[in-house]
């Protein structure tokens, strides 16, 4: 069987409302960003292996728990089921910057999700709204990539720009071929 590409979301701004420079630390607090019940959907009828890809330094810090996170992201597919498309993997980098191999830009959330779903990295995509998204994207081999426009400044090019995550159905229905 040909391996299939993935779709890589960051999750505070992309998938969530971003919670700004504080951490979404429970099921309360967090928001499902305009269009992703639909992005989410729209990847997984074309064929794309869906993964979130983020860091929550929250847990490193201990404003949270793992358990915490652990019962978000729960929450967030147990949503996704109803509302869009589940994810295939959540990769999360939950430790103290510069303590760790993993946090972004470093491409090694990606490649794990990679060899995990045995993904075809090459016709992959990454929606991020960072330049440390874009740049792990390039990290690792994944040729395309969405910004969502955020309060930070890009320097870091992306392929595509986008204003809102409810810009992301449009454009995904635009740029995805079917995969497989």
């Amino acid at each position: 069987m040909a391996r299939r590409p993935a779709v890589f979301f960051d999750r505070d701004g992309v998938v969530n409302v971003s919670p700004g420079d504080g951490y979404v630390l429970s099921w309360s607090r967090f928001e499902f960003s305009p269009g992703i019940f639909e992005a989410t959907r729209l990847c997984r009828d074309r064929g794309y292996a869906l993964v979130v890809v983020t860091s929550q330094q929250g847990v490193g810090k201990g404003l949270m728990s793992q358990a915490d996170l652990d019962f978000i992201h729960q929450q967030m597919q147990d949503t996704l089921r109803v509302q869009g498309a589940p994810f295939d993997a959540i990769e999360a980098c939950t430790h103290l910057s510069g303590t760790c191999t993993c946090r972004k830009p470093s491409p090694e959330m990606i490649l794990r999700a990679a060899a995990e779903l045995d993904l075809d990295l090459s016709q992959s995509w990454l929606v991020g709204d960072h330049d440390r998204d874009i740049q792990m994207a390039i990290n690792a081999g994944v040729p395309h990539t969405i910004r969502v426009l955020s309060h930070h400044s890009p320097t870091v090019p992306a392929e595509h720009t986008i204003s809102s995550p409810a810009e992301l159905p449009t454009l995904l229905d635009r740029v995805l071929r079917v995969a497989g």
